[in-house]
């Protein structure tokens, strides 16, 4: 059923087919009209019946004209023109045709096209000059856009057609030179980046936003850092990979936030091998409840396995992964399992039960100063959990075996990173000997995962200060929670077992100038509003991290952001026989005798401890292979 204003539109275009129709033969026998006023007396009410019912079926009547653009043109052409060739076919069918001029269904096509396009341009130009400027008797701050692309053309239009006053925009700005001087929807590019902080101050500007979803982090930080010498707010339209995704549009206009200052691109997955493993299978994901665990649990789901197993042994983080997942995938069996990696009879039991024929093993202790306060802990469920899953995935015949760990395996200085390569190294030996496919995926910090940085210098920020940075110099590779799941589960599809996969991690970040761009982007001034201090690199911690160790050479895949490592003989017995040392050293809580084990499986591992002072009391009492004189607890 027409609306209202549907109906006065289909009338409006009823007139201006009778109008054509006439028109077209005025044009053809201005001089022998009068000759010819039978035939179109004849003929108009055919033209019209048919020409309107043509209309009335068309899809035209269900665009929104004030977002007039070329589909919807073409929409009126393709319309019209079936009209005119439909009255044609009328009158032939009726006999009317014989001895008729063919050039009137010419003039007549020419004719309704131009007045049809005509209407509907008239309107959006009133409404766009005329009717919003009377409804917004006061304008919006003064703006520039950043990027005169796709992008800033399609934000132009959305200001420009929105009742509501939000930015009155004066100009554009782009990197591209051949763009300076031309103009945007009549709006002028007045120079590029680098001319921002001259142009705001010329132009009074108020606001400035970036309108650029496929610019780097850096672009980002370098725009924003000029925005703040003009002393203007800025705001940002979504990233490339949000807008692909679907999550938003580019006209949702938002804050700069720490995604965008370290704007990564958009990962680009073969859905088709992952399926191959993952669709209709039965998964198990340890450590499910975690920060990467719960994201690749999401992720897993888009593929419709059979069954979906999530293991951890926090209560809480497992409850609200399962319901949340539950309540959107109600079509495919996910099962909570509360439990003990460490448990030979649980984990028999959880593959006897479940049979997984994947298994996603991103359980593990990973704060790395809490560690080395619990070096025993950090062994028995990093190597020895690790160590038990892997031996039940081999005895099981799973399928794939995908594990993730970390670039603190790299030349490790912490417990933490030393137990995830001696892990790594386990995974790599079993490989050689077994029908399951092993594969490990190491990657750097992730944004916003539990403890990480970013969370706590929010935290931090909104208790107003000081944020704690540990050194000036300290840098680290960071990646967003969902890019590192997707990777990891495109990197268990590659290789042949045994291998060890590094994902791209982009540049490193000086976490300094992170704390600096947080601050910023809360309204403060850095040491100004907030103070920054510094602690001093905690127990274990580097000044850098590394993604790859002396001897690991690197191949490109067909992935363009997954690398992997050439093998690196491992002699197998020797690990066992050193495992074994390590695990009873463990179970006895003899500490020194459990890092001399430790470094035994990983030669590279060289214990760094950084304190001002004496190293606290605590940390005497849980190390006492580093204070032997200091009676344990």
């Amino acid at each position: 059923m027409f609306s209202k204003r549907t109906l006065l539109v289909f009338l409006l275009d009823l007139l201006a087919i009778i109008l054509a129709y006439v028109l077209a033969f005025l044009l053809r026998f201005e001089s022998h009209l009068d000759l010819e006023l039978v035939r179109l007396h004849d003929t108009l009410p055919i033209v019209v019946v048919v020409q309107a019912l043509t209309f009335a079926f068309s899809r035209q009547y269900r665009s929104m004209w004030r977002y007039a653009s070329l589909p919807d043109a073409i929409e009126i052409a393709r319309t019209v023109t079936i009209a005119a060739f439909g009255s044609m076919l009328g009158l032939v069918l009726l006999n009317e045709f014989e001895h008729f001029s063919r050039s009137i269904f010419v003039l007549d096509w020419g004719i309704l096209l131009s007045l049809i396009g005509s209407s509907r341009l008239f309107w959006r130009v009133y409404r766009e000059k005329v009717l919003i400027p009377k409804l917004n008797k006061k304008s919006g701050p003064r703006t520039l856009i950043v990027g005169a692309g796709e992008a800033g053309n399609q934000l132009l239009r959305e200001i420009r057609t929105s009742p509501i006053p939000c930015y009155e925009v004066v100009g554009l700005v782009d990197d591209d030179p051949t763009k300076l001087g031309l103009r945007l929807n009549g709006v002028p590019v007045l120079g590029d980046t680098r001319d921002l902080t001259r142009l705001a101050e010329a132009h009074a500007i108020e606001k400035v936003i970036i309108a650029i979803p496929s610019a780097s982090g850096k672009a980002v930080r370098d725009i924003m850092r000029r925005c703040e010498m003009a002393q203007v707010r800025f705001k940002i339209v979504p990233g490339l990979a949000q807008i692909i995704t679907g999550k938003v549009e580019v006209s949702q206009i938002k804050d700069v936030e720490i995604d965008d200052l370290l704007r990564r691109e958009p990962v680009s997955l073969d859905d088709a091998a992952i399926r191959q493993y993952l669709t209709g299978k039965r998964v198990l994901v340890t450590g499910a409840g975690g920060s990467i665990g719960s994201e690749l649990c999401r992720q897993i789901v888009r593929f419709t396995p059979a069954k979906l197993i999530l293991f951890d042994h926090a209560e809480t983080p497992l409850y609200q992964i399962e319901l949340e997942l539950a309540k959107r995938w109600q079509e495919i069996p996910i099962i909570p399992v509360i439990g003990d990696m460490t448990s030979r009879p649980i984990l028999s039991w959880l593959f006897e039960e479940f049979r997984p024929d994947v298994v996603v093993h991103a359980a593990a202790y990973k704060h790395v100063p809490m560690m080395e306060y619990n070096p025993v802990e950090a062994v028995l469920n990093n190597v020895r959990g690790t160590m038990l899953l892997a031996d039940m995935a081999h005895l099981h015949k799973v399928k794939n075996f995908v594990m993730v760990s970390t670039d603190k395996a790299v030349n490790p200085t912490n417990v933490m990173g030393a137990t995830k390569r001696a892990a790594e190294s386990y995974v790599q030996s079993l490989a050689l000997q077994s029908v399951t496919k092993f594969t490990t995926v190491r990657f750097g910090n992730v944004l916003g995962s539990n403890g990480s940085v970013v969370p706590m210098f929010k935290e931090q920020i909104r208790t107003g200060g000081p944020v704690t940075v540990t050194d000036p110099e300290v840098t680290r590779y960071f990646m967003t929670i969902p890019e590192a799941s997707q990777l990891v589960l495109q990197a268990g599809c590659l290789g042949v077992g045994g291998d060890i996969f590094v994902l791209d991690m982009g540049e490193p970040v000086l976490v300094l100038e992170l704390a600096e761009h947080l601050i910023r982007l809360s309204g403060l001034v850095p040491y100004d509003d907030i103070a920054i201090t510094f602690s001093g690199l905690r127990p274990g911690e580097k000044l850098y991290e590394e993604l790859l160790m002396d001897g690991e050479g690197i191949r490109k895949t067909v992935h363009e952001k997954i690398m992997v490592l050439a093998p690196v003989h491992i002699d197998r017995r020797g690990l066992v026989n050193n495992l074994e040392l390590l695990f009873t050293a463990a179970k006895r809580h003899d500490i020194g005798e459990m890092i001399s084990a430790l470094r035994l499986i990983v030669p590279e591992y060289t214990p760094a401890f950084h304190f001002h002072d004496d190293a606290p009391v605590s940390f005497q009492r849980m190390r006492p292979d580093l204070f032997p004189d200091q009676p344990a607890a």
